[in-house]
């Protein structure tokens, strides 16, 4: 179970700059589902996402902002790439209608039969996405799995290489429509970069600010978009009425067979039609499954079919349009008013990706896959809007890196899709579990959904392979690197576990050797953070052994995160009475929150435990942790796990602890 899964080593709580590494048995932060009994409020909390509240239609326009922003702009490259490849010698009406089959069986089957009716039902109380999936399934395997462990970091570390490219690839594809502005005569070209990378810097430079305002806005600017992509589609559709049969197809696997393994090369660029695909899923717990379920089958698929044939019906038309067949297709008197639009959906569509990544770090956080790392809230009644500071930076540098060494959508889209076809498959990998053990199909009826699912996935992923070359093989080193650092994080924190469960002295122990041996007491509360409640914490032992006091009352304080999206305040804390001079308290938070241990530790007050947090010690146990030979892991790997740790968020930012009232005590171990 991912419960199994080692919980996370915490920083110096002075800070990274004092050199000190973190501790292990500072506060447990991994997946705990298995450490709450069958029953318990824990095992079956779940948030309230606000669903109730708010109508289906604002919910369903939120979801057009902030769920389809990626994939709506596809239109904007998605024809002309394909187009771009197809093989000389090819029957031009059959190549413009075998794309336009091949694009809109795309978009059925991946994101219609795939994501919208079967995976948006494999949620984790509401939320989804591949972490998600991944503690869902680890949960119902009852015990811990290497393959579903490391299949979800993979489909984590993926997200990110799709996080650095959907920005650019997303504007750049936009601000390109100067090349074709009337008036201009095409003597902007040297603009372009440059005016995408000021659009991209101030988005990043905004997030900070939160983003609650400026959604607002998301669903509003994306329905007109879609209505813009639908209005200038239908329009150019009687250029060209016979277009419609393209629906067909036979045209795509005509088209497929007459280009030979051209087609299978092009497959990867007709992917790029249903890049965003996974946000369906990813952010279902947002807005919930109707919403996202109609405004997908009823609103946003009609729209962006009635573009890909308009764009079709235009080509036939006129040849030359397949240059850049959208941008042919707006009329000179709309374009300035379009190309503003078009540039809107761009930034919100990669406003989805960067807020997407906010949200997958805070979960791999609390997963224990990755290390503290400072997580600010930008609203104080909406959960979701969060902003990291270090993500938001190494994005920036990334997407700008790429804009300027790439300089035109026509090179960066040859490294777009290899991530996310790479995520589509681990998630139809952990569906896979998820029906076999959740749902508890037979294995031909697994089979027999899953393997036409996963035959399309292994397609696209091996057409995407083929741009290796080109360019794609910088994401796939980038979720190489990180699935590095996670597996690297999970292994030292597990031996770290191990070793300080070994040289550790159980709690009950401790508290009868008190007994006969009382110590000097001072007044006062203690609270004494730990990973495993069982055992007598560092800091507590090193109190005794050096200070040689023990406070008049003292806690033990756990924080566990629990394999559910959210805990809500009613079964947030759990105490346990030792005796007069000892409880356990018990704080629990799901994957994607935040611990803040005052603001929990005030709902103690309500279950009978009073104390004045101001005037309440809390004691960190810190190890000071050197690399061994003799650990596991190899040398150059406890190197990078020590570093790892040594640039965590320490524990007083991390869970907001008053920094005045924390004490450190700790020592030197090997890992």
């Amino acid at each position: 179970m991912i419960g199994d899964t080692p919980p996370e080593p915490q920083a110096s709580a002075t800070g990274p700059d004092t050199g000190a590494a973190a501790a292990a048995d500072t506060v447990k932060t991994s997946a705990q589902s298995d450490s709450v009994p069958e029953g318990s409020g824990e095992a079956e909390a779940v948030s309230s996402h606000g669903h109730g509240s708010e109508g289906f239609w604002a919910l369903a326009v939120g979801s057009i902002g902030v769920v389809f922003g990626d994939i709506g702009t596809s239109p904007l490259y998605a024809m002309r790439e394909a187009l771009f490849h197809t093989r000389e010698g090819t029957n031009a009406e059959l190549a413009v209608k075998g794309v336009i089959s091949l694009v809109f069986w795309a978009l059925v089957m991946v994101v219609t039969v795939k994501y919208v009716l079967f995976l948006m039902k494999a949620d984790n109380k509401g939320e989804g996405g591949t972490l998600a999936l991944m503690a869902l399934t680890q949960k119902a395997l009852g015990k811990y799995s290497p393959t579903v462990f490391f299949l979800g970091i993979c489909g984590a570390a993926l997200f990110y290489g799709d996080g650095i490219i959907t920005p650019a690839v997303s504007v750049l594809g936009a601000v390109e429509g100067l090349k074709d502005a009337p008036g201009l005569g095409g003597q902007v070209h040297h603009l372009i970069v440059p005016i995408s990378a000021v659009i991209l810097i101030a988005l990043f430079m905004v997030q900070s600010k939160g983003t609650a305002k400026v959604a607002g806005l998301f669903g509003p600017i994306t329905v007109v978009w879609f209505l813009c992509l639908g209005g200038l589609g239908l329009y150019h559709i009687f250029d060209q009425p016979g277009i419609l049969v393209a629906l067909m197809p036979q045209y795509g696997i005509e088209f497929l067979f007459a280009n030979g393994f051209v087609g299978f090369v092009i497959l990867g660029s007709v992917f790029l039609a249903v890049t965003g695909a996974e946000a369906l899923y990813a952010d279902m717990g947002h807005f919930g499954k109707k919403p996202i379920q109609r405004s997908w089958l009823f609103f946003v698929l009609p729209c962006l079919t009635l573009n890909y044939l308009g764009q079709g019906a235009l080509t036939l038309a006129d040849p030359s349009a397949r240059e850049n067949p959208f941008w042919r297709m707006v009329p000179e008197v709309a374009y300035w008013p379009v190309f503003a639009l078009a540039t809107m959906a761009t930034v919100i569509a990669s406003q989805a990706v960067i807020t997407g990544a906010f949200s997958i770090t805070q979960q791999g956080v609390q997963l224990g896959l990755l290390p503290r790392i400072d997580i600010k809230r930008t609203s104080e009644t909406q959960a979701g809007q969060i902003f990291v500071p270090q993500i938001n930076t190494m994005l920036m540098v990334g997407v700008l890196v790429l804009l300027f060494a790439f300089r035109s959508t026509d090179r960066l889209t040859s490294m777009y899709g290899i991530a996310v076809t790479g995520a589509m498959m681990v998630d139809t990998l952990l569906a896979y579990v998820f029906l076999r053990h959740v749902w508890k199909w037979k294995r031909w009826q697994a089979w027999a959904l899953i393997a036409p699912v996963g035959l399309l996935d292994i397609v696209f992923f091996g057409s995407n392979l083929l741009k290796i070359p080109q360019g794609a093989w910088l994401p796939l080193l980038l979720a190489s690197l990180l699935v590095l650092i996670m597996l690297t994080w999970a292994t030292g924190t597990r031996t770290l576990t191990e070793k300080s469960r070994r040289d550790s002295v159980a709690l009950l122990d401790l508290v009868d050797m008190l007994k006969k041996r009382p110590p000097h007491r001072v007044a006062g509360t203690a609270i004494f953070l730990t990973s495993d409640s069982d055992l007598a914490p560092v800091a507590l032992m090193h109190n005794l052994k050096h200070n040689k006091i023990l406070h008049e009352k003292n806690i033990i304080l756990t924080v566990k995160t629990i394999g559910v999206p959210r805990v809500p305040e009613d079964k947030r804390v759990t105490i346990e009475i030792i005796n007069d001079d000892f409880k356990k308290v018990t704080l629990n938070y799901g994957f994607m929150e935040s611990p803040n241990l005052p603001r929990a530790l005030g709902l103690c007050r309500k279950l009978g435990l009073k104390f004045d947090i101001m005037a309440t010690s809390f004691f960190v146990g810190k190890r000071s942790v050197v690399p061994s030979a003799n650990s596991g892991m190899p040398l150059w790997q406890d190197k990078l796990f020590i570093f790892l740790m040594k640039n965590a968020t320490n524990p007083t930012e991390f869970f907001h602890i008053p920094p005045g009232r924390v004490v450190e005590l700790g020592t030197q171990v090997t890992v």
